[in-house]
């Protein structure tokens, strides 16, 4: 998904619609967000996360650091932890176990 030029279509909306389209369970970064996005704002991903208002139906708990970290949530890392394993993710040290069979890449 390359970012829209249309300005009704905001960099914030973009996130969250690729976000939607990870199954609970897995994860990505806030790096694989950016990239598919065809950007390199992994800090502005990082941003749209922390706007999120609907944390249902937007599971910004599934976005963690590149290196597998776990990182913030919006009602706290342990919270995001809580999440992440109720949906059968390992975390050990708030950081992702098998980080790298549970990252969903959105170019294959």
């Amino acid at each position: 998904m390359q970012l829209q030029d249309d300005p009704k279509v905001d960099f914030t909306a973009q996130c969250y619609a690729l976000l939607k389209q990870i199954p609970a369970g897995r994860v990505t970064s806030y790096k694989a967000l950016a990239k598919a996005l065809n950007c390199k704002a992994y800090r502005a991903v990082g941003s749209a996360m922390a706007k999120n208002k609907d944390l249902i139906n937007t599971p910004c708990h599934r976005v963690v650091k590149s290196n597998g970290q776990v990182g913030e949530y919006a009602l706290g890392s342990e919270e995001k932890v809580a999440l992440l394993e109720k949906e059968g993710v390992k975390i050990i040290d708030k950081k992702v176990q098998d980080f790298d069979d549970l990252l969903f890449r959105f170019d294959t």
